[in-house]
């Protein structure tokens, strides 16, 4: 094996133990905060009806579970999630890509998205309602609305992003619009993008939960504030670890995606 090889595989592996240890440490830090709350809440330094030991919160999850009700409202909140993804995050990801290749475009819309971005979103949640009404339409356009904005304003920053001399090759070889937005920025704007989906996705999850308390009869939006009208605190806290393991989770899953899409993007 000549030196250079030996160099490679030491690399390797070097980065391997590097990527183990931290997937260890993501492992250990939540246990070990999990650990301190049981510890805290079992000698009365916490006050067990507002914070609950872990143990108590896994026994009612694990009874939700039996009976079938966490599934339901589960699975009620993902269909939700993936229904706004559909109707916000595509539109929103054609408009990005489009604004940073037009700049006529980009200073029509772009004022637009600046003014109504900073708009609460949970504020807007009485209109939703007003027009579309309690049933499932209103909770879909919630989310729909947190995705978009972050996954358009990411699009767009990086088309801009991307080597004009690569834009300028494709207007060299006559490559129309749709051969421009498919072979050049689509691809040059998929590592903002990806960022712009991740966010979009912590900001579902946020605002599905919010839309669920509010005329929802299933979700775990629904289940968090159902527990709190009945006091049922451990019901509350099994709710609020669902959302959290979803989100997690929905992160692993876009991590990989993006290492399969991306395979050119730079691991740090």
């Amino acid at each position: 094996m000549t030196k250079s090889r030996r160099k490679r595989s030491a690399a390797g592996a070097f980065k391997l133990s590097a990527r183990k240890r931290d997937w260890l440490i993501s492992i250990v830090s939540p246990l070990l905060l999990l650990l301190a709350w049981e510890v805290a809440a079992r000698t009365a330094l916490l006050d067990t009806r507002f914070f609950p030991a872990p143990s108590t919160i896994l026994h009612t999850l694990g009874r939700l579970v039996e009976s079938g009700a966490l599934w339901i409202d589960t699975w009620a909140s993902l269909q939700r999630m993936f229904w706004g993804f559909l109707l916000g995050g595509v539109p929103a990801l054609v408009l990005g890509v489009a604004m940073g290749m037009s700049r006529p475009l980009r200073a029509a819309v772009d004022p637009l998205i600046a003014c109504t971005y900073p708009i609460p979103k949970s504020a807007i949640f009485p209109l939703i309602l007003l027009i579309f009404g309690l049933g499932e339409a209103s909770k879909i356009v919630m989310v729909a609305i947190g995705m978009f904005y972050p996954i358009c304003i990411n699009a767009m920053a990086g088309v801009l992003e991307i080597n004009k001399i690569y834009l300028d090759v494709g207007k060299s070889f006559k490559a129309s619009r749709w051969q421009m937005f498919r072979t050049i920025a689509l691809p040059g704007a998929l590592p903002f993008i990806m960022s712009g989906i991740k966010l979009g996705a912590g900001m579902g999850l946020i605002l599905i939960a919010i839309a669920e308390m509010i005329g929802a009869k299933s979700g775990l939006g629904f289940m968090i504030w159902n527990a709190w009208e009945i006091l049922s605190v451990e019901t509350m806290y099994v709710g609020l670890v669902m959302i959290a393991v979803m989100g997690y989770l929905l992160s692993l899953i876009l991590n990989e995606l993006e290492r399969w899409i991306i395979p050119w993007k730079v691991e740090r």
